[in-house]
C-alpha cells in the first residue's frame, strides 16, 4: 500500500502543485481581507455622525468668495505670535479699569485707510463681543469692570474676520478686579469653544461662520477608550431655530439669512452628543442682515472689487497698478474721420451754383418772340445810354447857368453831336423794348409818356434857337402826332 501511495502521489503531485499554490494564495488573501475589516472598524466611532449632519433647507454652505480665496494666499506665509503683555495671569487689579497691552510677532497689524481693513486682533472679555485692535502703540483701556474674575481671549485675524487657526495664534489670561470669583474662569482641563463670527451687521452673503477651540482633541487621533469624551467632538450651530452640526474646525460661509435680526448660537458637543459644561461653550449673538450693503467687505463678498484692487488690506506695501491705460477705446476715433471729412467739401460747392438760374428764367417769362434774339442783352446797355440824355433834360437847368456866359455858338456844337442822333424815329422802337420787360402790357404808353415831356422841353429850345431849326424842316414828326 505504501509503494501504491508513493506511485500515486508522484503521479498526482506535479499536476497539483500548482492547485496547491492557488490555495495558499487565496488563503493569504482572504486572511488580508479580515485584517483590513478590522483595522477600517478601529477608526474613531461615526455611527451618530449622520445623526449631527446639517438638515436644515434654509441654510446652504457655500465655497468662500473668489476674492477672499485669492487674498487668503498673500497671508498663508505668516505664522502669527500673540502675547498678552499686560494684565499678567491672575492678576489683582485695585481698580475698575483695566490697561491691556498685546504684542505680535510675525503678521503686520495695520488698518487700509482706503478700504478700511487690515490684518487685526480680536480681544474678547470675558463672553462679549470680540473688539477689534489695528494699532498696538495704543493700549486697550477696559472700563467700568465689575468686581470679580475676568478672563481675556485674543487672537490673530485676516481682514475679513476669519482667525488664524495656527500655534500660538491664540493666547489667553485671567485677572481679577479687586478679588476672586468663580465667575469668567474657564477649566483648562476641558475644551474651550470661543465664538468668533457672526457678529454685528453684514451687507452681502455669504456669511462667515468661524469659531476657536482650544484644548479640542484633533479628530485623527481620536480612540476608543471610554475615559475619552471628547475625541469626536462636534459643534452645533442653531440659526433662527433650525440646527445643523460641523464635525471639522474650519471656517464656513453660509446662505440662507433673512434680512433683519437673525440669532446664532454656537455648543460645544461631546462623543454623546451632550453640550460640555464649561465658562463660554455656549454663545449666542444676533446677527444683523440687511442685502446691498456698500461697505468694503460686503462688495468684496459679492465680487464688486477685484483682488487687485484690494490687495493692499492684505499687503502694506503693495501698491495698485493704475488702471488708466486698461480702457483702450482708442481706435474709436478712426472710423469717425473717413465718414466725415469726405462728403462735406464735395457737396458743399454743389448747391452755390443752383441760384445762377434764377437770372436766366427773366427773359424766359418775355413772351414776345422779337425780344428773345441775342441782340437784346447788347441792345440793354444801348438804352441804359440813351436814358443818360434823359437826365440831361434834367440837367437842362445847367445850360440855364450856360447861359450868363452867352457862348450859345459853344453850346450848340456840343449838343449837335448830342442831337445829331436825334432824328432817332427808327430807334424809337429801341426804348419801347426796354420798357416790355418791366410792364408787358404797357408797351404802348410808355412811347408817349417819353414824348410828352420831349415836346414840351423841345420849344423852349426852338425858341432860344428859332433859326437854327427853321432851317431845319426835320421836327415834322410833330405833325404826324
Amino acid at each position: 500500500m505504501n509503494l501504491w501511495c508513493v506511485k500515486a502521489l508522484k503521479q498526482i503531485l506535479p499536476r497539483s502543485l500548482t492547485i496547491f499554490k492557488w490555495l495558499i494564495i487565496l488563503v493569504l488573501v482572504l486572511n488580508l481581507n479580515s485584517c483590513a475589516e478590522k483595522a477600517v472598524t478601529q477608526d474613531a466611532p461615526i455611527s451618530h455622525t449622520e445623526k449631527y449632519q446639517p438638515t436644515s433647507q434654509q441654510f446652504t454652505e457655500v465655497a468662500p468668495p473668489e476674492v477672499i480665496q485669492e487674498l487668503r494666499s498673500t497671508l498663508e506665509v505668516y505664522r502669527p505670535q500673540v502675547t498678552i503683555v499686560t494684565p499678567q495671569l491672575d492678576e489683582i487689579i485695585p481698580d475698575t479699569k483695566v490697561t491691556v497691552r498685546l504684542q505680535v510677532k510675525d503678521l503686520p497689524i495695520f488698518k487700509e485707510p482706503k478700504w478700511e481693513l487690515g490684518p487685526h486682533l480680536h480681544v474678547i472679555l470675558d463672553n462679549q463681543p470680540y473688539i477689534p485692535v489695528y494699532d498696538l502703540s495704543q493700549p486697550l483701556v477696559l472700563s467700568d469692570l465689575s468686581p470679580g474674575t475676568h478672563t481675556l481671549r485674543v487672537f490673530a485675524s485676516r481682514p475679513w474676520h476669519e482667525s488664524f487657526k495656527s500655534e500660538g495664534a491664540y493666547t489667553q489670561t485671567t485677572f481679577h478686579i479687586f478679588t476672586k470669583t468663580d465667575d469668567n474662569s474657564p477649566d483648562s482641563r476641558l475644551p474651550l469653544l470661543t465664538y468668533i463670527r457672526p457678529q454685528g451687521s453684514y451687507g452681502a452673503e455669504p456669511i462667515l461662520l468661524d469659531f476657536y477651540l482650544t484644548n479640542a482633541p484633533l479628530r485623527l487621533g481620536a480612540t476608543d477608550s471610554p475615559n475619552d469624551l471628547f475625541s469626536d467632538w462636534r459643534i452645533r450651530c442653531t440659526i433662527d431655530g433650525e440646527s445643523f452640526v460641523f464635525d471639522r474646525w474650519q471656517a464656513v460661509y453660509l446662505k440662507g439669512f433673512k434680512p433683519g435680526n437673525n440669532w446664532v448660537k454656537l455648543e460645544f458637543l461631546d462623543n454623546q452628543g451632550n453640550t460640555v459644561k464649561n465658562a463660554f461653550n455656549t454663545t449666542v449673538r444676533l446677527v444683523n442682515y440687511q442685502p446691498k450693503g456698500k461697505d468694503t467687505l460686503s462688495r468684496i463678498v459679492r465680487g464688486e472689487l477685484k483682488a487687485d484692487e484690494v490687495r493692499s488690506i492684505v499687503d502694506p506695501s503693495y501698491i495698485p497698478k493704475p488702471p488708466v491705460p486698461t480702457p483702450t477705446p482708442e481706435p474709436i476715433p478712426t472710423p469717425e474721420i473717413p465718414e466725415v471729412v469726405e462728403p462735406q467739401p464735395t457737396k458743399l460747392p454743389q448747391p452755390e451754383v443752383t441760384p445762377t438760374p434764377q437770372v436766366i428764367e427773366s427773359p424766359a417769362l418775355e413772351t414776345p418772340p422779337e425780344v428773345i434774339p441775342t441782340p437784346q442783352p447788347t441792345e440793354l446797355p444801348e438804352p441804359k445810354v440813351i436814358k443818360s440824355p434823359a437826365p440831361e433834360l434834367d440837367v437842362i437847368p445847367t445850360p440855364q447857368v450856360i447861359k450868363s456866359p452867352t457862348p450859345e455858338p459853344e453850346v450848340t456844337s456840343s449838343p449837335q453831336a448830342t442831337q445829331s442822333p436825334i432824328p432817332e424815329p427808327d430807334v424809337i422802337p429801341t426804348p419801347q423794348v426796354i420798357e416790355s420787360p418791366t410792364p408787358e402790357p404797357e408797351v404802348t404808353p410808355t412811347p408817349q409818356a417819353t414824348e410828352v415831356p420831349e415836346q414840351p422841353k423841345t420849344e423852349p429850345l426852338k425858341s432860344r434857337l428859332g433859326k437854327y431849326f427853321q432851317r431845319r424842316s426835320i421836327p415834322t414828326p410833330q405833325g404826324e402826332e
